[in-house]
């Protein structure tokens, strides 16, 4: 069974940078797709960004060209490197593995708070 750990939230300037990062263990990591989502109070859990097996990523409109995701498959781990935060940038980022497509297993999440 797939653990995931996420690490590196934490609360930051408007404007400023935060990276996350995520521990895979329990399976076998290189070939699965992974992702980020995250979550505000009140609203569904909405895709961040994906990466595939290959190294291929995708993003939200929102966050693209502001954060970038990548992954170290000699560790077992996924980052997301986020840059230029927005307020409403704020939210629980999950990380999660991928199964065609959709996520299978998700990690505990990491809170991330944009604030002055």
């Amino acid at each position: 069974q797939a653990q995931l750990v996420e690490s590196g939230g934490g609360l930051v300037q408007p404007g400023g940078s935060l990276r996350l990062s995520c521990a895979a263990s329990g399976t076998i990591f290189s070939i699965y797709a992974m992702g980020w989502y995250r979550q505000t109070p009140g609203k569904q859990r909405e895709l961040v960004a994906t990466i595939t097996s290959r190294g291929s990523a995708n993003y939200a409109d929102s966050v693209k060209g502001r954060f970038t995701i990548s992954r170290d498959n000699a560790k077992n781990t996924i980052s997301l490197q986020m840059s230029s935060l927005k307020p409403e940038d704020t939210a629980v980022y999950y990380c999660t593995r991928l199964l065609d497509g959709e996520p299978d297993y998700w990690g505990q999440g990491t809170q991330v708070t944009v604030s002055s």
